[in-house]
């Protein structure tokens, strides 16, 4: 088959995608990240850089909620995962990290007088990070379900969940049910609530008396891209905020739908002292305005809160 103008621009984008994320993380060929997973030029090219972070002020109620050792030494381990906008991805620098994710971690930081500390992770290997206590929090976009919650604390900050997209020629127009993937193959990344769905629900397919669903994990999103124009994918199941930035980076390809929401926060060990002060700090931000500010910023006003929670049962 030809390949047409669009296609192969379309796989030109993808491929700059994997580049960056190489060049920056020190990916190996197998697509294991040893750090950040960088969303590449073409993201890039789109990002805010809009402040709505240097002007928040401590607020003294909040902060002293913090435990005392925490106030004394005035600083936090913070783990962020590094993936594509709006969460989290690199300014053309290389360097200069922007998201969602960054200007929430750093607001709230702001709100409590401390200074966050943060080491960029692989999104998988954030949250057994916590438990261990190399950590003190997390952000990676992570979603807040019942099986997390065993093992951890969140404080939430946005609503985001889970969705679907395809290419333009795809017979899918919107999933409702899982069975509409037998058959096919599914593209998501690694440790993912996504990758957990599809485990757990992959009995549905024979249960139906249909081919079961194949699912392809990746490390790195700009591999995770590619794999789906090159048609070795058939459709990707990520966040809705992070599938809606990338089809606009993409031709050829097109959002198709939510399959489910799910309340996002920051990530603690369980047990956490830490929880009630950033809770505060969340709420503050939502009352001086910061908090619409960033999510203008980076389009998201549908993921917006009402209240802050401390590890709220999941969405179902």
């Amino acid at each position: 088959m030809t390949t047409t103008r669009t296609t192969r621009t379309a796989l030109r984008t993808a491929a700059l995608l994997v580049t960056a994320a190489l060049a920056v993380t020190g990916c190996g060929a197998d697509g294991t990240a040893s750090g950040a997973q960088d969303a590449g030029p073409a993201a890039n090219a789109e990002v805010p850089t809009t402040d709505v972070v240097s002007a928040v002020r401590k607020d003294p109620a909040a902060a002293g909620l913090l435990p005392a050792d925490v106030r004394a030494r005035g600083t936090l381990a913070l783990a962020s995962s590094v993936g594509t906008p709006p969460g989290a991805t690199y300014l053309p620098d290389g360097k200069t990290l922007a998201g969602q994710d960054i200007d929430f971690a750093d607001a709230v930081g702001k709100v409590l007088g401390l200074r966050l500390t943060r080491e960029v992770a692989s999104f998988e290997a954030i949250l057994p990070a916590l438990g261990s206590g190399k950590y003190d929090v997390g952000t990676g976009n992570f979603g807040v379900t019942d099986e997390r919650r065993k093992t951890l604390d969140f404080v939430t900050y946005i609503n985001d969940g889970q969705g679907f997209a395809a290419r333009r020629d795809s017979p899918l127009k919107k999933i409702t049910a899982l069975t509409q993937l037998c058959g096919l193959t599914v593209a998501t990344g690694a440790g993912t609530t996504f990758e957990t769905t599809l485990e757990e629900k992959a009995h549905l397919c024979k249960d139906a008396g249909k081919r079961p669903y194949d699912v392809k994990t990746y490390a790195d999103q700009g591999a995770l891209w590619i794999s789906l124009q090159q048609g070795r994918s058939d459709v990707v199941m990520s966040t809705i905020n992070g599938l809606r930035y990338a089809v606009t980076q993409q031709p050829g390809l097109r959002f198709l739908n939510e399959f489910k929401r799910l309340d996002v926060g920051f990530a603690f060990k369980k047990g956490t002292p830490l929880a009630p002060a950033f809770q505060a700090a969340v709420n503050r931000l939502k009352k001086d305005g910061t908090y619409d500010r960033i999510l203008k910023k980076w389009g998201t006003g549908p993921s917006a809160l009402t209240t802050s929670r401390i590890s709220p049962p999941e969405i179902r």
